[in-house]
């Protein structure tokens, strides 16, 4: 596995994994607010943020340069590069469970930390989304803290998590 760029091409690939609406606000908590996403929808998300330079989406991809994940990481404070957050995460559907999702996780830490110099990653997980929160913890993320979020299919608890 590599990261990569995202590329405009991957957005089709990645709107395909989110099969439910639950789904799409476990993985973009209220970003999108549409049901079902299309690639569209996240190519015009994304093109004002690239913009700014304090946001980049990256794309997991096999030998075959086949699609396997994806992720963004993006400077949430304008005051401070030595803190990242991880977002948007997502594993092709097919390759949950198989560890595919904590090799992309230690790819992006060693990017995190070599290309933007972080020495903060920080990162927020639904409690509802237990295999998520498994994944980040056995690549070294810890909780820091714990919000109420009010989505629009209802209120859920979410799990801020660190790694420093």
């Amino acid at each position: 596995m590599i990261l990569r760029d995202f590329k405009k091409e991957d957005a089709k690939i990645i709107a395909g994994w989110i099969r439910s609406e639950e789904e799409l606000y476990r993985w973009s908590a209220d970003r999108f607010n549409k049901y079902p996403l299309s690639g569209d929808d996240i190519n015009e998300n994304y093109a004002p943020q690239k913009e700014t330079g304090r946001f980049f989406p990256l794309t997991a991809v096999d030998d075959q340069g086949d699609v396997l994940g994806h992720f963004i990481i993006r400077y949430p404070r304008e005051d401070d590069d030595r803190s990242v957050r991880f977002g948007f995460v997502i594993v092709n559907p097919s390759l949950r469970g198989k560890g595919y999702g904590k090799e992309m996780l230690r790819l992006g830490i060693k990017y995190a930390r070599e290309r933007l110099h972080a020495l903060r990653i920080d990162l927020g997980v639904f409690e509802n989304n237990a295999g998520a929160r498994h994944c980040y913890e056995a690549v070294g993320f810890r909780e820091y803290g714990r919000r109420e979020c009010e989505m629009p299919i209802g209120s859920w608890v979410c799990i801020d998590m660190e790694k420093i």
